[in-house]
């Protein structure tokens, strides 16, 4: 079975930057056959979305507190899921998950959690102020 794998994650001043890629491990393990998504949970709070892609690479989607500062993308030659953060802030800081979604469509997109079967661990994000 596919399982997602992050990496990236660790501690930034406000305002730094930091770069999260996901990969994936096990049987079928080609991030270019799924949708991704990537999500974080902040101690004492539900998991919530961060930022989508679709399996073609073609459409993205983010959430309203990191759009602007946060970048989704591809790198199909390293079959790997880039989030690139920037402009971090105090609240950002989370573990962050990264998952996978099976889609018929190249282009579908979701950011409900329960849509996508595969989880990775997470890697902690830390930004201090």
């Amino acid at each position: 079975q596919v399982r997602p794998a992050e990496s990236g994650g660790g501690l930034v001043q406000a305002g730094g930057s930091l770069r999260l890629s996901c990969t994936a491990t096990g049987r079928y393990s080609s991030v270019s056959s799924y949708g991704v998504g990537w999500f974080r949970q902040a101690p004492g709070k539900e998991r919530e979305f961060v930022a989508a892609l679709s399996r073609s690479g073609g459409r993205t989607r983010y959430s309203d507190s990191v759009k602007d500062r946060f970048t989704i993308s591809r790198d199909n030659a390293k079959d790997t899921v880039t989030l690139q953060m920037d402009s971090l802030k105090p609240e950002d800081t989370a573990v962050y998950y990264c998952a996978f979604r099976i889609t018929v469509s190249t282009l579908q997109i979701t950011t409900t959690p329960r849509e996508y079967g595969y989880w990775g661990q997470g890697t902690q994000v830390t930004v201090s102020s």
